[in-house]
């Protein structure tokens, strides 16, 4: 029998799994839906060039959403097609974890937990930063054309450049730190998962839909799943939920534990009661075009610029021909979104309403962006009123909360401070899915640390 089985091979599956299997007398399995390259050696090109971003319409490695949202599905997650953005949220952020979620969230208990995974090219030697970990970090030098004008505007307008933004200091214009190193892409594929492989006690495997928690009363037991024309069954002491916010939510409502009125619509026996899916959350991005030069292949964002709750991100690559972009995403939104399920059909899509903009809060601030971004840039654009917004609405693709993290008496948390499904005996959820508060940072080094987080307690 399995020790422990991981559902899902993204960011967070691959640190749990190298963590975990690092106890030679820890079977550990790990089931993933997408393909799962035996090596590292074996991944494709595209997937190593942080340039490219392999989530257009002919990719085969996403899962793909209402509202464009997509994930990665593949050894790696998102992680392994992203534009290797890694930057911690500021304290802010773990201040308002811990208040619904316990202290083990404060920005001091997890600063430690950062460090240990960093490998900073550029700081690692200062306070507060690491150097020798697992992921190698950096920042560009040799900027685009685009990124060094953008650069330029800011300073002229009086914002502060921050050398560092993996620092506490949150309002002002840096370089992004990226997973990059010897100018590939560094997810924790890469970085985490494929250093693990020839351990005996790690199995992965791929092209594996896992479709239903097997349950004994509230303890679950394993997992069935499906392989094309496939079915099997993988038993284990203990399961732990790395699929992402949308995968991990969906399969704990095809079990049963979920919205008591989804559930029964669904014609799903219920199990336990709770609020998956509810009070989830994500970056909504305004994206503000004007005429440009094609400029130099590169990662998809050098620099970006920080004003309390928004980010102004100056892409690199054109995704309208002989148009710029600069994304306005609201980093901190009021408004919520719900996951809910049409089928029990695991290849029917999770619906994902994101109710972006609903709040007067939320347009007003994106209308303070885009009027930041035209000054910026010298250009009339408008008029921004509600119409214009959700024109020129898209998604940062940084879904979180479908599976709050909470106190039991919390009505809206799913799991415990561990990521321990409430009232339900060996699950764990520990990806994206369980963090209960906006992030104002995009999410991949906050779903490494919540991963090794959470495992470094498990093998306590």
């Amino acid at each position: 029998m399995t020790s422990t089985l991981i559902v899902g091979a993204g960011s967070a599956g691959c640190v749990l799994a190298a963590r975990l299997s690092a106890d030679p007398a820890r079977s550990v399995r790990v089931i993933e839906a997408g393909p799962a390259f035996p090596t590292r050696g074996e991944l494709p090109s595209e997937l190593l060039d942080p340039r490219h971003l392999p989530v257009g319409p002919e990719s085969r490695l996403v899962w793909r959403y209402s509202g464009n949202l997509v994930r990665g599905k593949l050894i790696g997650g998102s992680g392994a097609i992203n534009g290797s953005y890694f930057i911690r949220p500021p304290a802010a952020d773990f201040a308002a974890w811990s208040a619904v979620a316990g202290p083990r969230w404060s920005f001091d208990s997890v600063l430690p937990v950062f460090c240990d995974l960093e490998d900073d090219k550029d700081f690692g030697e200062e306070p507060g930063h690491g150097i020798g970990g697992p992921i190698p970090i950096s920042r560009t030098r040799d900027f685009t054309t685009f990124s060094a004008e953008f650069a330029r505007r800011c300073e002229v307008a009086g914002f502060t450049e921050i050398p560092d933004l993996n620092t506490p200091t949150t309002d002002g214009f840096g370089r992004v730190p990226l997973t990059v190193s010897n100018g590939r892409r560094s997810g924790p594929a890469v970085t985490h998962l494929y250093p693990a492989m020839e351990r005996p006690n790690l199995t992965v495997t791929g092209d594996t839909m896992v479709t239903r928690l097997l349950l004994r009363g509230t303890r679950v037991i394993g997992v069935e799943w499906a392989r094309g024309r496939e079915r099997g069954r993988t038993c284990a002491d203990q399961t732990v939920l790395c699929a992402g916010a949308v995968e991990s939510a969906a399969l704990l409502i095809r079990s049963g534990i979920g919205p008591e009125p989804l559930l029964r619509s669904l014609g799903v026996p219920i199990v336990r009661p709770a609020p998956v899916g509810a009070w989830c959350a994500d970056h909504p991005e305004i994206g503000v075009e004007f005429p440009g030069e094609p400029g130099e292949a590169a990662v998809p964002l050098e620099y970006v610029l920080e004003v309390d709750d928004l980010e102004l991100r100056p892409y690199t690559q054109m995704f309208t021909p002989g148009l710029r972009r600069v994304g306005v995403a609201l980093m901190h939104p009021e408004s919520t979104g719900e996951l809910t399920l049409v089928s029990t059909d695991p290849t029917v899509p999770a619906h994902v309403d994101q109710r972006y903009l609903r709040g007067e809060r939320d347009r007003a601030r994106l209308r303070a962006g885009v009027a930041l971004t035209a000054d910026l840039f010298g250009r009339r654009i408008g008029p921004v009123d509600d119409t214009w917004l959700h024109a020129n609405l898209g998604t940062s693709q940084h879904l979180s909360g479908t599976c709050r993290m909470g106190y039991a008496h919390d009505e809206r948390a799913v799991v415990d401070e561990q990521g321990r499904v409430h009232g339900i005996e060996a699950l764990t959820v520990a990806d994206l899915s369980v963090v209960p508060v906006p992030l104002r940072r995009g999410p991949q080094a906050t779903t490494v640390m919540l991963a090794a987080s959470i495992a470094d307690h498990m093998v306590v």
